[in-house]
């Protein structure tokens, strides 16, 4: 483990192994099969690129995904390792070439996808290629109790008979434990060693808002994140189309990546967003499996996903570089109405019950005034014991519970009888002029002055009316239409509400200010002070640099690595390699112009700060 330590500080730029690394690595060394369960951002990609260093032969990679083989070998050639990939995006002559590469013995790592893979010819260029280890990146795609199933996994098992003396280690960032049972089956492990990290990711803030004109809060939320990136999901490809036409409109640089574009499409828009042209991408489901971009600073949950563990694994595509990140779930009892409906055209009745307890438990996450972390990490079987986690909105700003009971009768009244007395329904702004007894021309004109609820309001004011609108809205007793006149509609569960006469209870979150939640999560991740200024300067260079180079930014240098030089301004070669990030091949094409960059800073503003 000595050589491994020398060689993770020559290569990538690390002093020390993240947690269970240096364990999964030592058996991967001694040939041993290995069941590795790491949470995003927890390094699973070291645990056999670095073997693959350190011992002569091939480590053969299977991955799911186009744009991550490419996004993987870009980042390893950076750091001067012989890494290369076999898919169809690459042109008949280059293909060749790398084949060539191959059988002579170029190359440390090879990035293939499943169906490539399972060709027969491929299989016995394998056996001559002196494969040492084979990994299985996103491994929960082989178990069809996975939330990312796919059934050229279930073939990875004819490796054994192909090459049957060659260890596998499997890797994946979420998996119940039916899932991981699964994967051992599935791929005949041999005895292996399982390795199964806390589930908890401490840089990441979860937070949940009902849903209350869900564009205008998306555009509040990005408004205090100028210049930080982020994926926003939607649960339909319209939806994501048009929240990415609508944040274009107002200068936010936005990408749609759904299942409905074209390849071509799709690629270019996860490259324009991986590259920081584009600074959000709106995406359905079908984006960010193994999307290798560190300094993802938000996700946005536009819609309800569909179980706890799609939103595990959609926010954990926040802040893989350790630093503080955001995740914001905007819920409403509308969306559960939606997805009801969808789980009842389903065929299958099995299919159907397990879709509904899933539903059942991410509402009832998003419902829950406990501690989101707690609930996050109960799904996965794991006890999380601290009784303030610090890190969402629960535990720094607990919700308070209030009795409505009262004016919820009230405005639950009002929408029966004005539909009762006009056959149809209206907007939210009529019914609160109702109930506050206005004059308007629309009241007088429908008679709807005479109905019984007409006055009965007054006591609270328009827009405590409308909050109220929106909790009932939200918790299914009312419905709000989604054609461009909106109405709002008494449902079968506001009616039976109504006649019952049941208590009803809102919690309200009180208004969590974005300083609060920066001052409470430097607590619990990785945050350090820099200079703020050099850093947006840095960036810039960095950029110039990923351009010229025709790869994404962080390829040069993670957000991270720009931190440390921000603060320690290193001004020779011995203190500039010495940065976190910064392996020999990189201190020695980056140094000398990021060293220039910096020197330059610090004379134009006067500063007398060097590294010693």
């Amino acid at each position: 483990m000595e050589k491994a330590l020398a060689k993770l500080k020559e290569v990538f730029g690390y002093d020390a192994f993240r947690p269970l690394q240096a364990e999964i690595i030592a058996d991967a060394l001694a040939g041993r099969d290995v069941f590795a369960l790491l949470p995003t951002g927890g390094g699973k990609s070291l645990c056999y690129q670095l073997p693959a260093l350190l011992r002569p032969g091939l480590t053969l990679v299977v991955s799911p995904l186009i744009a991550l083989m490419k996004d993987q070998v870009d980042a390893l050639t950076a750091n001067g390792v012989a890494a290369t990939f076999l898919n169809s995006s690459l042109e008949a002559g280059e293909g060749r070439r790398r084949l060539r590469g191959l059988h002579q013995g170029e190359y440390k790592l090879l990035y293939v996808a499943p169906e490539r893979l399972l060709l027969s010819g491929f299989l016995e260029d394998l056996k001559k290629w002196n494969v040492t280890l084979i990994a299985v990146d996103e491994a929960h795609c082989i178990s069809e109790w996975g939330h990312d199933f796919r059934p050229e996994y279930r073939r990875l098992v004819e490796l054994r008979d192909v090459l049957p003396e060659v260890p596998v280690m499997a890797l994946t960032a979420t998996a119940t434990g039916r899932v991981r049972t699964d994967i051992v089956e599935r791929l005949a492990l041999r005895g292996p060693r399982e390795y199964v990290a806390s589930f908890n990711r401490p840089n990441l803030f979860y937070r949940v808002q009902p849903k209350d004109g869900a564009f205008d809060q998306l555009v509040d939320f990005l408004a205090e994140r100028k210049g930080e990136s982020g994926i926003v999901y939607c649960l339909s490809r319209k939806s994501a189309e048009s929240v990415a036409e609508k944040l274009n409109k107002i200068k936010i640089p936005a990408r749609a990546y759904h299942a409905g574009l074209t390849a071509e499409e799709r690629a270019g828009n996860q490259e324009a967003f991986l590259r920081d042209e584009a600074r959000v991408i709106c995406a359905t489901i079908a984006f960010g499996m193994g999307i290798n971009k560190p300094n993802v600073r938000f996700v946005v949950h536009h819609d309800l996903p569909k179980n706890l563990e799609s939103y595990y694994q959609e926010t954990g595509r926040a802040g893989r570089d350790g630093l503080p990140s955001e995740c914001l779930l905007l819920y409403s009892r509308g969306d559960i109405l939606k997805q009801k409906r969808m789980i009842e055209e389903k065929p299958d009745e099995n299919e159907r019950r397990v879709a509904q307890r899933q539903l059942n438990e991410i509402a009832a996450f998003a419902e829950s005034g406990d501690c989101r972390r707690r609930g996050l990490l109960g799904y996965f079987g794991e006890t999380f014991t601290e009784a303030n986690c610090g890190g969402c909105d629960n535990c720094i700003a607990p919700p308070e519970e209030a009795d409505v009971t009262v004016p919820a009768q009230k405005f639950l009244s009002c929408l029966y009888r004005v539909r009762q007395a006009s056959g149809w329904s209206f907007g939210l702004n009529h019914i609160v002029e109702v109930l506050i007894g206005s004059k308007s021309k629309a009241v007088l004109d429908r008679g709807h002055d005479k109905l019984p609820t007409y006055g009965i309001g007054k006591e609270l004011t328009d827009n405590a009316w409308k909050q109220l609108a929106n909790d009932l809205i939200r918790m299914g007793y009312a419905l709000r239409s989604s054609d461009k006149f909106a109405t709002v509609d008494l449902t079968d569960e506001g009616l039976e509400v109504l006649k019952s006469r049941r208590e009803v209870r809102v919690r309200r979150a009180p208004r969590i200010e974005r300083a609060r939640v920066a001052k409470t999560r430097r607590k619990v991740a990785e945050d350090f002070a820099y200079d703020s200024a050099l850093f947006e300067q840095l960036r810039k260079l960095r950029r110039e640099l990923a351009d010229a180079r025709d790869v994404p930014a962080y390829v040069i240098f993670s957000d991270v690595t720009l931190r440390h030089l921000a603060r320690s301004y290193p001004d020779s070669d011995l203190a500039f390699e010495a940065t976190p990030g910064v392996g020999r091949k990189k201190a020695v094409e980056f140094g000398k112009v990021f060293m220039s960059a910096i020197r330059d800073y610090v004379r134009d503003s006067g500063k007398e700060i060097f590294a010693s």
